[in-house]
């Protein structure tokens, strides 16, 4: 009988083995893919956007920064606003909201 090598973990949670539960590492996965993923810049348009700490996000194009949320550049709340900050009416700005989520 020939001996099968151990498998080698792959993805965000490859470090953590069995710990901490199913739906931890799911939630942990999605945060930390979203995070690593290439963004646009809201400047020059190119995905050229890391995170550079917590909420503070830059290109590395044209060197812009700004600040988003914690692991993604752009948040909901954030658009909602800057829309609301624009002077939208409220009913205008939850309708482009509920449109955006099922984008």
């Amino acid at each position: 009988m020939k001996a099968l090598g151990k498998m080698k973990k792959v993805g965000p949670t490859r470090g953590l083995g069995p710990r901490y539960g199913a739906t931890v590492r799911k939630r942990y996965v999605k945060v930390i893919t979203e995070l690593k993923k290439e963004h646009k810049c809201p400047q020059c348009g190119f995905t050229r956007v890391r995170r550079e700490s917590v909420g503070v996000w830059k290109c590395k194009k044209c060197d812009f920064t700004f600040t988003g949320g914690a692991y993604t550049p752009i948040t909901k709340l954030g658009v909602v606003a800057k829309r609301a900050a624009k002077g939208m009416p409220v009913e205008e700005t939850e309708k482009a909201v509920a449109e955006e989520k099922t984008e």
